[in-house]
């Protein structure tokens, strides 16, 4: 296989456009899927929040089908054909369009929910494969030395990017249903409707813009891969290259077993992070204020945490991080489930209501343990990416991160729809979160039994 890494270290500002695309994407999952939107969706949209959060479910379970079925296939595409970026744009509009088209729905009209669920489904499609293609770009920036810095530094920058949306959704646009007044309170921006939601609504055209914004250093200044062979070529090449996948991948056990810990703990810290606004709508009643402002102070967290995680990341190796959050995440996740509305540690410890923001006991401890998933989840992420890296074979990148996608994916039909079911069969917010800690504790389980890079053997 060829060696992709770089003969020189890339320019400065290629290593920044790179940077710009975590940045560019993360008001997506900031702003849609945990934060503003689907809180929303579940509380306004749909006719109860129990209902939204089953209907979100499995809305994001049915992308999560796509993606597991198509990421292999696009990714051995990919690495025939050379070059990245064309993917990179083609799914950015993807994104872009089913982010938009969330503009539509309207409080209260049930008749717009199908149209709603697909949106979403689409943008998130669009986005979670635009991330496989600018993944795969990274081993040829800087030297394997350098990688974990350069992951931990793009989920920084996500984090923040996410934050200052987040920030700018707040301040100028979302609104308290009871006031109709933003953080500043004042009415929203752009004259839009605080009855209407117009506000929270404009979350997804928002992302839309952002993401057109932020994406341009990418393209302009990052280098792409040379083309390779004609996209016809390039197929029929992808093809016969899934054919050999299985026996290819039993040839590299550590590579296959990583794989599959990823599966399992990454759907759980995704479907963890889109239920989470839901949950907390739910149990407390929070509005898009309460959620935005917790979503600040996660954001905050994690931007140290994702910093921190990358410097760890080349000092201690990968495995050793993801392990370690994955110990965190599985105790925060616990505790997130012995909260109520006016009790802790499962009912055993009953709190007196408060007033004023995040007053009461449990609303405390709930923001505590949000925070502790946050300052995890970024060097989770991005160490994850790093042992890809470090796994994969040179000439395979773009192929693996297809595979890394998928194994990132292909529960996400399953965890986010078990979810669904047992919120809908049991009429329980927590009833439904709780198969989450399972999935965190069977992924910590089988990452254990993954070895280091430099103890697996070579393939």
């Amino acid at each position: 296989m060829p060696d992709i890494s770089p003969s020189s270290p890339a320019p400065r500002r290629a290593i920044f456009g790179w940077i710009l695309f975590d940045p560019a994407c993360q008001p997506y999952f900031t702003l849609i899927t945990t934060f503003i939107f689907a809180p929303y969706f579940a509380s306004a949209v749909a006719a109860t929040p129990v209902e939204g959060q089953a209907l979100w479910g499995f809305a994001t379970g049915a992308a999560g089908l796509v993606i597991a079925l198509c990421s292999p296939l696009l990714g051995a595409v990919a690495d025939a054909a050379g070059r990245r970026k064309p993917w990179i744009f083609a799914f950015g509009l993807m994104m872009m369009a089913g982010a938009a088209l969330l503009w539509f729905a309207e409080p209260g009209n049930t008749a717009r929910i199908p149209l709603v669920l697909a949106a979403f489904a689409i943008g998130t499609i669009g986005v979670e494969f635009a991330t496989v293609f600018n993944n795969a770009i990274m081993p040829a920036l800087v030297s394997k030395e350098r990688l974990g810095r350069l992951s931990g530094a793009g989920w920084a920058a996500g984090y923040f990017g996410g934050l200052v949306a987040l920030a700018l959704m707040l301040a100028f646009f979302s609104t308290q249903p009871d006031t109709g007044l933003t953080l500043l309170g004042r009415p929203p921006a752009l004259g839009l409707d605080a009855a209407a939601r117009e506000g929270d609504r404009f979350s997804g055209p928002f992302t839309a813009l952002w993401y057109a914004v932020l994406v341009v250093p990418m393209f302009l200044f990052v280098p792409d891969a040379p083309r390779a062979m004609p996209m016809g070529a390039a197929i029929h090449t992808g093809l016969c290259e899934m054919r050999k996948l299985l026996p290819w991948l039993m040839k590299r056990p550590a590579l296959a077993r990583f794989l599959i810990a990823n599966m399992v703990y990454t759907d759980a810290l995704v479907a963890l992070f889109a239920f989470g606004g839901i949950y907390a709508a739910g149990t407390f009643g929070w509005g898009s204020i309460e959620i935005g402002i917790f979503g600040i102070l996660l954001t905050l967290t994690g931007t140290a945490g994702a910093l921190a995680g990358g410097w760890l990341d080349d000092a201690l190796g990968p495995r050793t991080v993801i392990l370690g959050a994955l110990l965190v995440l599985l105790f925060a996740a616990v505790g997130l489930l012995s909260v109520g509305r006016d009790a802790i540690l499962f009912g055993f410890v009953p709190t007196a209501p408060g007033s004023g923001l995040y007053g009461s006991v449990p609303e405390k401890v709930y923001v505590g343990l949000g925070l502790l998933i946050g300052g995890v989840a970024g060097p989770l992420q991005a160490a994850s990416r790093t042992l890809l890296v470090r796994l994969a074979p040179a000439g395979n990148m773009a192929e693996c991160f297809g595979l890394f996608a998928l194994s990132g994916k292909i529960t996400s039909f399953a965890a986010p729809t078990c979810v669904a079911l047992v919120t809908a069969a049991t009429g329980s917010q927590k009833a439904g979160v709780a198969v989450l800690v399972a999935f965190f504790a069977l992924g910590a389980a089988l990452l254990a039994r993954v070895a280091a890079p430099d103890q697996a053997p070579a393939p």
